[in-house]
């Protein structure tokens, strides 16, 4: 058995289970889930286990009580399957009274079912899980934390080990937990096969409705093209349709779009609307991200060395990863990563912003000293846009570049910070 690397959703877990008598953990499928479960769990059920789901759902139907029986915190994996557990729970948490008694773990947001009666406000707590970050895998040395940066350091450090073969390597090879440690060839596979599991049949699981494999297909290569970008859904479909003999209306795409996000492959980034001197208008569309950048190269069909070869796409997706890592650190501190553009064309590719208020604005740049200085151009750009008079000032400014040698603070207070330096 491998051994167990340790999460930053392990703290996060022992904490939710501490405030109420249910934890739900939501995430892609092979992201982790049920294993960071399971090192805290005293009892589990695996709904889905070949031999046992079919009289598990069986059970459920007729006396959901029976499988909430065992040692707590009691994990009830891929609770999905059987929607009555939700209501039993929920049930079971009132009548015990107590805190930390399930873990619910599940790889898609249930179809709407009649089942579910109850919201579970004020008994069940959520946490999202992702692919696992570049200080998870070992892969940063986490020499600069994020947490820190709210204090304003007047100085950070941190020396890089990433070169453009590595960066292009963990770009298609992604975080997911059973790819970190295998060799190059079989890792790289990690990502494809999950692809393709999504195309033939996870993306049916969300709503219960078969779909097009190859229409699939052809819009996740679509939405990896488009990462980063606040495209609408009808530039999609038209992207589509340009290889596509068949009509498709929109209502289709965002259906699959729709599916996608409930199966945690889709995370799109909400706008950040800060108070301005001005009045200028701040776009609102969401950002096209998927929840791990691997999911991209898998669709487009490409390799390191392709990405090497295309040094925009190694941008683009770049930022995928970098996005990724970010989420991961802030939803720990209690933050949220969100994305800032205007109708000027002033763009922020990150806000990290906190519960209390403070922020923090994150260009994300490759490398080279011409992109870097674009940044930095754009973060005192919005820096000088923001009322401080109605908000607070942003706590620190940041670009965080894939390949360069240190982490450092220049003389205007704008750190540089290869991924590969940066933690929680």
């Amino acid at each position: 058995m491998k051994e167990y690397k340790e999460r930053i959703a392990d703290k996060m877990l022992i904490e939710k289970l501490e405030e109420k008598g249910a934890v739900v953990i939501e995430g892609p499928k092979w992201c982790g889930k049920t294993t960071t479960a399971m090192q805290v769990a005293k009892s589990t059920i695996r709904m889905d286990e070949p031999k046992k789901r079919n009289e598990n759902i069986q059970i459920s139907e007729i006396d959901p009580a029976r499988l909430l029986k065992g040692d707590t915190p009691r994990l009830i994996d891929e609770w999905q399957i059987a929607p009555k557990l939700w209501d039993a729970t929920r049930y079971e948490v009132d009548t015990r009274g107590e805190e930390g008694q399930f873990i619910l773990t599940g790889s898609a947001v249930p179809v709407e079912s009649d089942e579910i009666k109850h919201s579970g406000t004020g008994r069940f707590t959520w946490l999202t899980m992702r692919p696992m970050s570049l200080f998870e895998s070992k892969e940063s040395s986490g020499e600069v934390s994020l947490e820190e940066l709210f204090s304003e350091p007047q100085s950070i450090s941190g020396t890089s080990n990433m070169d453009i073969d590595k960066l292009a390597f963990l770009i298609c090879r992604g975080g997911w937990p059973r790819a970190i440690d295998m060799k190059e060839r079989p890792a790289l596979a990690q990502a494809v096969d999950y692809y393709d599991a999504v195309v033939k049949s996870d993306i049916n699981r969300a709503d219960g409705v078969n779909k097009n494999p190859e229409r699939v297909r052809k819009l996740m290569r679509s939405y990896a093209r488009n990462q980063g970008a606040q495209v609408p859904s009808t530039l999609i479909r038209d992207d589509i349709l340009s290889n596509d003999t068949e009509s498709l209306n929109e209502d289709t795409v965002v259906s699959y779009i729709n599916a996608l996000k409930k199966i945690f492959v889709i995370e799109d980034m909400s706008a950040w609307n800060p108070n301005l001197r001005s009045k200028t208008a701040i776009r609102t569309s969401d950002t096209r991200y998927y929840v791990d950048p691997s999911i991209a190269t898998a669709a487009l069909g490409i390799s390191p060395k392709d990405l090497i070869n295309d040094l925009n796409t190694l941008g683009l997706l770049f930022e995928t990863l970098c996005v990724r890592d970010l989420r991961v650190y802030s939803e720990s501190l209690g933050g949220n990563v969100y994305h800032y553009r205007d109708k000027t064309g002033l763009e922020c590719d990150a806000v990290v912003h906190m519960r209390n208020g403070r922020y923090g604005l994150i260009e994300i740049k490759l490398g080279g000293n011409k992109l870097i200085e674009e940044g930095i151009h754009n973060l005192k750009a919005l820096r000088d846009k923001i009322d401080i008079t109605k908000m607070n000032r942003p706590s620190f400014m940041a670009i965080i570049v894939g390949v360069g040698e240190y982490a450092y603070r220049r003389e205007d207070g704008i750190y540089i910070i290869p991924i590969d330096c940066l933690k929680n």
